[in-house]
This record gives C-alpha cells, structure tokens and sequence, in this order.
C-alpha cells in the first residue's frame, strides 16, 4: 500500500518565555511579513524583536510561560491521522511550524524518514494569505531544496475557507454562547479574524475576501439553525504597527456594541487552535474590554481544535486531493489564486 506523508502547517509559538524573543525574529525577518530586502530586514527584525521583547513575555508570562499551540496543532495530526487510517489509507500527519520548532529543516527530514509515496501540504489556515499559507510553502520548499533530499510527488492545499463539515463545526461550537447571550438580549456576534496591512491586501491577497466567505456561510449555517436570532459583523484584531490595517478592528467593534448595552460573542473566525491572540487578547484583553464598556454578556466561542467535524473537513480535504477531484476556488479576478496551480508537483 502507498504511503502518504501530511504535512500540517501552523505558525508555532514560543515554548518557554527565553524562546519569545528570537520566536518575534523568525516572524518579522519573514519576507511576507517584512516586505524588503534581506538585509534591511534582517536589521529591522533585531530591533523589532528587542523592543517587542518585554511586552511579548508578558503576554506569554499570562499564558503559562509558553504558547499552547505546538501541543494543540500535534493533538490534532494525530486525530487527522487516525481518521486517514480508519478509511483505509496509510498515512502519516507531520507538525511543522513557521516560527518556532519543529520548523521546515527538521520536519523534510523526518518526511523523508518516512520514505512517503507522496506528500500532501495542509496548512492550518483555513483562508490563504501570502503571509501564511504562502510563506509556509515557501518555506518548506527552500528547506527540501536545501537538504539535497529526493523528489517526491506533493500536493498543497491552498485554502478551504467554505468547507461544509468546518462551517458546521464552527456553528455547534458558537451555538451554546449565542444562546447564553440571547438571555441578555439581541446578541451581537462579531466574527473576528487577525488583521492584515491593507497594502498587502491591495496587493491582491484574497485572505480578507475569504474571511468574509467563511464567515457569510457561517452566518447562514447559524440563521437556519437560530432564525433571525442575532446580529453579526467581520472584524480584525491583533495589529501590529502604524500601518493602516483592514478594518473595522475588533476592539472598536466590542467597545461600541457595549456601549450599546449588547451581549456580545466572539467567534474566532480563522483561528483553528487556541495561542496568544485568543487565550489573551480575546479572553482576557477584550472581555475587560467588553465589561468595562458596560456590556452585559461577553463570550468567545471556543477554537475548532479537535472538534470531530473539523478533523472530518482536513480529511476531506486529503480525499480531494487522493481522488483528483476539482477544486473549488474562492477568489475573485485580481486576487492571488493558489489554485491555479493545484496540481501535483515536485519538491
């Protein structure tokens, strides 16, 4: 039987509070991140990673002293793994992380290890950015070139931002706080995803377009549940710097609708486990936020994790690509479209 190697793609997280501040390098000297040349770069990334140092540990001093991720994304390659294997097909999930270990150069080594008959590249973001998916593949291409190691057939997947089975996941997840909040009134549910510089999306990066995909059949998977039960919008947090950012931003956002008296509900939209930008900025930051502001209900809907439905919607998403089925594309014209170049190809 042919032998499947999947690789799962997350951005990593610092494992103990001295790993924060060379993590916060690896992130900024990321060219899809910092768009300039390398050694501009690479100047600018000492000195933000300095300054962002103390402010960022204390960040993580609140989460236990490390990022859970690393932990949560393995929890859910092992589940991905199983459900391959119950349908029959011999496989094995890898972890692999942008910024923090385990990264591209050890993870092609333990693929190669393996001896896979193919590779399939699932990266953890449901929506496709240059500055995620992209960089991800990026990334692991260099590091396979790099190793000298041989050719194998591999596969990526670029995005699946509409997927039915994850739609469906999100929605058992957000049900239990929409109705919490709706004892408090007509809840607002924002759902909110990380922001981006909107010069990347006037690039043509389709990550905000697909936000707002995942998040209108959301909205309709929650209304035939609910009915016109509450009201929704798109928002972005977690900004970085002086740029102009997409809007609106999701504080902004929650300080109005308290204001307003709502009940609020906050849906991580693009988040498939739980870090910094969810344990802290949206369970802690953003509920003081909310309080402060007079809201009478906060509430985050969990992260998809481990959710059966999700793990159901990564295999699915192998299946596609096993059988050669089509793929959906959720881009309009202008957008970078990753799925024109879908096909199998070589390391």
């Amino acid at each position: 039987m042919s032998k499947t190697a999947i690789v799962l793609f997350n951005l990593g997280g610092p494992d103990s509070l001295p790993a924060v501040k060379p993590f916060l390098f690896n992130l900024f000297n990321d060219p899809a991140i910092l768009r300039m040349p390398a050694l501009p770069r690479y100047l600018l990334a000492k000195l933000i990673s300095a300054l962002r140092n103390k402010k960022a540990r204390g960040i993580y001093e609140r989460m236990g002293g490390r990022s859970p991720i690393l932990p949560n994304t393995i929890a859910q390659a092992n589940a991905l793994e199983r459900a391959l294997n119950n349908q029959g097909l011999n496989a094995k999930a890898f972890v692999c992380m942008r910024y923090w270990y385990p990264m591209s150069a050890e993870v092609v080594q333990a693929v190669h290890a393996f001896s896979p008959d193919r590779i399939i590249l699932l990266p953890l973001y449901p929506q496709f950015s240059t500055t995620t998916t992209q960089s991800s593949f990026k990334d692991w291409d260099a590091a396979w070139r790099k190793a000298g190691l041989p050719i194998i057939p591999t596969d990526r997947i670029g995005c699946y931002p509409i997927n039915t089975h994850m739609i469906r996941a999100f929605a058992e997840l957000s049900l239990p706080a929409i109705n919490q909040a709706a004892t408090h009134g007509r809840p607002m549910v924002l759902f909110s995803a990380h922001g981006l510089p909107q010069s990347v999306i006037a690039d043509g990066d389709p990550y905000q377009y697909q936000v707002e995909q995942t998040a209108l059949h959301l909205k309709a998977e929650l209304i035939t549940r609910l009915g016109d039960a509450f009201d929704s919008i798109v928002c972005y947090q977690s900004k970085v710097g002086p740029k102009k950012w997409i809007d609106p931003a999701t504080d902004k956002v929650i300080e109005d609708a308290a204001k307003q008296k709502r009940p609020i509900v906050v849906v991580p939209i693009a988040f498939v486990s739980d870090h910094s930008e969810t344990l802290v900025e949206l369970d802690q930051d953003y509920r003081d936020l909310a309080q402060q502001n007079g809201a009478p209900y906060y509430g985050r809907v969990p992260s998809l994790a481990c959710h059966p439905l999700f793990i159901d919607a990564l295999a699915g998403q192998v299946q596609r690509i096993l059988n050669k089925d089509s793929v959906e594309k959720i881009c309009s014209s202008g957008m970078i479209c990753f799925c024109k170049t879908l096909k199998t190809d070589v390391n």
